[in-house]
């Protein structure tokens, strides 16, 4: 039952796949408000961010002043997030290693 459930899912991932590569979509176009992979909009944010970046964070990277300042509780959101996959593929390796020595 085990391994058929897990067939049934890589099958449906690879499906997944392989409708994804053979109908990409249309990259570079226009999709409404937002372009993808094609020539960034220009936003207030930009020029506030740019005069008023190093003297509100003390940052001399701009980069480095948005992610760790501006947007801080998102980028610590995104460590939570990648934390706790890793945690879970750690805990699934050491009971599925668990299983083995059982047998």
């Amino acid at each position: 039952m085990r391994n058929a459930l897990l067939a049934i899912s890589l099958i449906a991932v690879f499906a997944f796949f392989l409708y994804v590569a053979v109908n990409p979509g249309d990259f570079g176009g226009n999709t409404g408000d937002h372009l993808i992979f094609g020539e960034p909009k220009y936003s207030d944010m930009d020029d506030y961010f740019i005069h008023n970046g190093q003297n509100q964070t003390g940052a001399n990277n701009i980069v480095t002043s948005i992610v760790f300042d501006y947007r801080g509780f998102d980028t610590l959101g995104e460590a939570s997030v990648l934390f706790t996959a890793v945690l879970g593929v750690g805990v699934a390796l050491r009971l599925l290693r668990r299983d083995k020595n059982d047998e």
